[in-house]
């Protein structure tokens, strides 16, 4: 059996519309210390794709995506940074 993921930190972004849980989503990564979890819940259609593609452009790792009705779940890992 896998391991339980545990966010370190819980953003709720119900209720609010694109650009803003991409917004503070990021926001929130850059507080977050290397290594640790955001669990973001959201409810916007557009979230999904958002939210993921920022989480690729910036480095950071999309664990999980679960989809319950019109809500999503997202957990977020924050990758050391890449060094070229």
């Amino acid at each position: 059996m896998a391991k339980a993921l545990k966010p370190d930190r819980t953003l709720d972004c119900i209720g609010l519309y694109c650009p803003i849980p991409v917004l503070k989503v990021r926001t929130e990564m850059d507080k977050l210390e290397t290594g640790r979890i955001l669990e973001v819940l959201a409810d916007d259609p557009a979230a999904e794709e958002d939210i993921t593609r920022l989480a690729k452009r910036m480095g950071y790792t999309l664990l999980r995506l679960e989809k319950t009705g019109l809500q999503l779940r997202f957990l977020i890992r924050k990758q050391q940074p890449q060094t070229g």
